[in-house]
């Protein structure tokens, strides 16, 4: 019999992978006990990485929803883990080094086990700071080596770091494959090479499926010591995701290695609530070609959890492309001849920016190079025009170390600049933060939260927690969603008219008692205006007033708990007896 080899749900990167957003804190406390039933997992993956900024981009707190989901994994005696970007922690651009060391405080005392730290240069000076941090707040540092293939990084190379990190206090290593582009044989040999040296350290694996290499990429760090493998469930798995448990399970289990059973049983109630969850809202935002594989990822070498985003980047400049090519009588692209030209084009621009692994930021950074080129092209100009401020931290060198050289043509631009390049540490770049953040909570009278996190909250993701307190977040995620929900109907050949009349027959109208004047809620900071689409009103709530004819100001209530469908009667507006002010929909699948 060989070795025990555990599983890890990535249930956040599942979704990070697919689409735009993640499921929100009651779907999450629903799923979470289907989990636990499955018996096969060791590890979960709750958060990290993108999941408290979009929990704030539809109104939601992020503490409460990490708080709720990680609780019933400790009871259960599983452990939970969150993705941790180093100097940019859980944002996309670096964090201060007193809002980091904050960060694992606040993460462990949510109930947070563990934190993936990676740095997408795999600069240690990023990482080891980190190390520190997660241990003194109580976490399990997981130091992580990013996978990717060119001939910088090479086995000697990412062995090297990973002494460095070990060293540097790191009980666990994760090789982070986040393209998938990692070749088996090179993995199983990387992995082999650390267990030598450092024979008690634990070594994860997370292999994204979209290349198609994965499943050979387990069976490789498997036979060379690896301990953890992440794995994904359906109807999530495999696409631009993660390999199935159950395909996972199977291979090993026919080779000699102890792997736990699953209980197909509750495998099959969470496949259908996360199916659920897809039907609900999220698969409005998933783009169905994240469920594809592809060898044409090999090319290019980008993640998985970019590919929706990259999708919907192509579809918006699509349409403008072809518009260029037209005012030049030249033949149009479809979406496909365009998803090619990218591809060469990253693999055009990698290299000559010092071949950064591709993954977040650095991957959107030389996507957004790459197609800024091919934009710059199709018009007949030059390339290396539209490069952003963040790209250019990169290649002068504020974010860390590049792993290759970059070329002269590139330097020379910097030079014709102005810019200097620099290689000091990259947190000196990025002074201490966190007393004007105080101040401003201070001064909107805000609550620092249970163990400061709301503090956190605010200094990690700003506009976006700004947002989120003065509700705006939630008023634009709803509007968002309903747009989507009615582009879903049209594409399905619905006219408005229909698509409205569908809307209202699902709903109950409010109707007006009497004759009179609609005011909505008094706003003292601007003109009062009607709720926005998806506004949720309870029972006891006044929808709005009636100011009647003979002088009272007549309250509207809905009499029941819902949500706002359609608003048939502006600020001011005059209604008759029995005309309809509203339409709300009996529900709270948006609660």
């Amino acid at each position: 019999m060989k070795k025990e080899i555990k599983f890890s749900l990535v249930y956040r990167d599942m979704w990070q992978s697919s689409g735009k957003y993640q499921p929100r804190v009651d779907q999450l406390v629903r799923i979470a006990p289907l989990i636990i039933e499955m018996s096969c997992f060791a590890r979960v993956e709750t958060n990290g990485g993108a999941f408290e900024q979009v929990n704030l981009l539809y109104g939601e707190n992020p503490n409460k929803a990490v708080r709720a989901f990680t609780a019933p994994f400790k009871e259960a005696g599983i452990q939970t883990h969150m993705l941790d970007r180093g100097l940019n922690a859980l944002r996309m651009y670096p964090v201060p080094a007193d809002v980091r060391k904050l960060m694992y405080k606040v993460k462990h005392a949510q109930g947070v086990d563990i934190t993936r730290i990676f740095c997408g240069l795999n600069e240690t000076r990023n990482i080891i700071p980190s190390i520190k941090y997660a241990l003194e707040a109580g976490m399990i540092p997981q130091a992580t080596l990013c996978i990717t293939y060119s001939p910088v990084h090479t086995v000697e190379y990412y062995a090297r770091i990973a002494d460095r990190l070990i060293e540097a206090g790191a009980p666990e290593i994760c090789l982070k494959d986040m393209a998938g582009i990692g070749r088996p044989g090179m993995l199983g040999e990387l992995v082999r090479t650390i267990k030598e040296k450092h024979p008690d350290i634990l070594i994860q694996y997370h292999g994204h499926s979209g290349p198609g290499l994965s499943m050979a990429s387990i069976l490789e760090v498997c036979e060379n010591g690896a301990d953890i493998i992440d794995v994904a469930m359906e109807p999530m798995s495999w696409g631009k995701v993660h390999p199935d448990v159950i395909s996972v399970q199977a291979m090993l289990k026919d080779l000699g290695f102890q792997v736990p059973d699953i209980n197909m049983k509750a495998y099959m109630k969470a496949r259908a609530m996360t199916q659920e969850f897809i039907d609900d809202f999220l698969g409005y935002f998933m783009d169905p070609t994240n469920k594809y594989m592809s060898s044409l990822l090999l090319k290019c070498g980008l993640p998985g959890g970019m590919m929706g985003s990259m999708m919907a980047d192509l579809k918006g400049v699509h349409s403008g492309i072809n518009m260029i090519l037209r005012s030049k009588n030249e033949p149009e692209l479809s979406l496909d001849d365009l998803l090619v030209m990218l591809f060469d084009e990253v693999e055009y621009v990698w290299p000559k920016l010092g071949y950064p692994p591709l993954v977040t930021p650095f991957s959107q950074y030389v996507k957004n190079v790459a197609l800024m080129n091919l934009m710059q092209q199709v018009k007949g100009e030059e390339r290396w025009t539209m490069i952003d401020n963040h790209t250019w931290d990169m290649i002068l060198g504020k974010s860390g170390r590049l792993p290759g050289t970059l070329a002269p043509e590139i330097i020379e631009l910097a030079k014709s600049k102005g810019y200097e390049f620099v290689d000091t540490d990259p947190q000196l770049n990025y002074p201490d933060a966190l007393d004007e953040y105080r101040k401003e909570m201070d001064e909107n009278g805000w609550e620092y939260g249970e163990d400061d996190e709301e503090l956190f909250e605010l200094a990690m993701h700003d506009r976006q927690y700004r947002d989120y307190k003065s509700g705006v977040a939630k008023k634009r995620f709803e509007e968002e969603l309903q747009h989507a929900k009615d582009a879903a109907m049209a594409k399905n050949g619905y006219s408005e008219e229909e698509i409205k009349k569908l809307k209202r027959a699902k709903a109950d109208p409010v109707i007006a008692p009497d004759n009179g004047q609609v005011l909505w809620e008094v706003s003292v900071e601007g003109p009062s205006i009607a709720p926005f689409i998806g506004r949720k009103y309870q029972h006891d709530e006044v929808f709005c007033y009636l100011s009647t004819p003979w002088g009272e100001y007549e309250k509207i209530l809905t009499g029941f708990t819902g949500r706002v469908v359609e608003i048939c009667a502006q600020q001011g507006a005059t209604v008759r007896k029995g005309d309809v002010i509203g339409y709300i929909l009996r529900s709270d699948i948006f609660a």
